[in-house]
């Protein structure tokens, strides 16, 4: 008899479920008001629904963006520049995936580029389409750094996020003032401490004049 093979099948891929209707989406509104104590048929709250969905098409729009088309219009024509480009102070909102609440702060980018550079507000974008998702902020920080680091190649990527979670200040242990850091080094930030330094200092996490890392 012939041996079996002993080759493994691969995994299926996870396919994201179907999306429901939108009048299904209304009704689970409906469904969580009720559970919450109160009557979706009374005056207040007979929109509500409606604008719940509508406002999750506004929260939850970067499900339908790739964050990789964000980057595809680059530029060449630098004159040969190569040093660090920054972006700071990137204001996001974003959504706890644990508990669906905000998380709001800023995000700080920056790139050592190799041969070419991507315009400014990409780069604001690319930090808009993945907080515009449910998410969790260290995955979100190394998100924004691993796609600028594949499309672009550049000679480094350093991203840091700073955060306040509601998910901590309005419910569960209630500390509000609370803030978050995260950040994710590729390239020349990882491995060099001077470069990681200047970015810290242009970021205003570090003190130029004790700048030691």
């Amino acid at each position: 008899m012939p041996a079996k093979s002993t080759r493994r099948k691969s995994a299926p891929k996870s396919k994201r479920p179907a999306k429901p209707s939108r009048a299904a989406a209304e009704e689970a509104v409906r469904t969580l008001i009720r559970w919450a104590g109160d009557d979706p048929n009374r005056e207040g709250l007979l929109a509500t629904p409606s604008r719940v969905v509508r406002s999750y098409e506004e929260f939850f729009s970067g499900y339908t963006t790739d964050p990789v088309e964000q980057l595809q219009r680059t530029f060449e024509e630098t004159d040969g520049y190569d040093e660090m480009v920054v972006l700071k102070d990137i204001r996001f909102e974003s959504h706890c995936e644990h508990h669906m609440v905000p998380i709001i702060g800023r995000a700080h980018i920056a790139y050592l580029p190799d041969a070419r550079v991507v315009g400014i507000s990409k780069l604001a974008r690319l930090v808009e389409v993945y907080a515009r998702r449910l998410q969790i902020q260290e995955k979100m920080t190394a998100q924004i750094a691993n796609t600028l680091s594949q499309v672009l190649r550049p000679k480094g990527v350093a991203v840091v996020v700073e955060a306040a979670h509601q998910c901590m200040t309005t419910r569960g242990v209630h500390k509000p003032g609370v803030t978050m850091i995260t950040s994710h080094m590729l390239g020349a930030f990882r491995d060099d401490a001077s470069t990681r330094r200047e970015f810290l200092v242009h970021i205003g996490t570090l003190d130029s004049r004790n700048a030691n890392v």
